[in-house]
């Protein structure tokens, strides 16, 4: 099942995928206008999940968001319901007051797995089921209906993940919001700016109150999430691109090849030349 609804004065689209296996080839060199966020929900039993080269269990009743520019490959992809939108249908960068997901169930680094009980999986499958009605109903307040309920999905996730990832509310508000916005500014800085300090100081902190805040969330330090940014772009250019290591080099804001193949190989345990001809192996 493709159900879908374009709006012809942006480019906009939503796709609601069920049941088809080969929807989750979303490489990295796709035609670049149309960027796809995806919301996989894994309706079958447990399989795995290939996301830019790594592997990952996918468990049953369990939901993943995926960025626009993630590739990624389910073993079992007619076991998956998948929504796909892009920012000219909904942009959840401008949105960010209404849906309050951005640097957290987007763009938050590692891959976001939310698993439902009993009572999720229920309110999951009514949302879908209205999800399939309004798509089939084509009238004048059709796009405004589907963006109602596309808001409402990703409120509705964004809660579950929320609690199942932040226990006992050790994040605050206003710290979560420190979190999400160090790591929009990462995902759209990281080419160029390589430090703590630099993100510090365009949020009016300390590079300490980030680091306490990272601490309190129990994930990676700020500085790991910038490194590890650059090493899942980088794989991805020397994956999916014929770019040379220099090139890539200076792309990714640093200015020695040397000192770039040295940074790879100590996050990777490979040098950039030995990671492609590995991957190109097993393409």
């Amino acid at each position: 099942m493709k159900l879908a609804i374009t709006d012809q004065k942006t480019g906009g689209d939503l796709l609601l995928l069920a049941g088809e296996q080969d929807f989750d080839r979303l490489f990295y060199t796709r035609d670049q206008y149309k960027k796809y966020f995806t919301i996989a929900w894994n309706c079958g039993e447990k399989q795995t999940v290939t996301i830019d080269g790594e592997i990952h269990d996918f468990l049953p009743h369990t939901i993943m968001p995926l960025m626009f520019n993630q590739s990624f490959y389910f073993e079992k992809a007619a076991d998956i319901v998948a929504w796909q939108f892009n920012r000219e249908f909904y942009c959840i960068v401008d949105h960010d007051a209404e849906v309050s997901c951005v640097g957290f169930l987007f763009g938050f680094g590692n891959p976001m797995f939310v698993h439902l009980d009993e009572q999720a999986q229920e309110k999951m499958q009514l949302l879908l089921s209205i999800f399939k009605e309004e798509l089939k109903t084509k009238d004048n307040i059709q796009k405004e209906m589907v963006l109602v309920l596309l808001k409402r999905l990703i409120i509705v996730i964004t809660k579950l993940a929320r609690s199942e990832h932040i226990p006992d509310t050790q994040l605050h508000d206003d710290r979560l919001d420190l979190f999400r916005k160090f790591n929009l500014m990462v995902e759209g800085s990281f080419r160029t700016e390589h430090s703590v300090n630099y993100y510090a100081q365009c949020l009016n902190k300390s590079p300490k109150t980030l680091a306490n805040v990272f601490a309190l969330y129990n994930q990676k330090t700020p500085l790991q999430v910038i490194q590890g940014r650059i090493i899942i772009e980088a794989k991805r250019l020397l994956y999916h691109t014929k770019k040379s290591v220099k090139q890539i080099t200076y792309e990714l804001g640093f200015e020695d090849p040397a000192y770039f193949s040295n940074f790879f190989k100590k996050h990777t345990s490979l040098s950039p030349g030995e990671f492609r001809v590995k991957d190109s192996v097993g393409k």
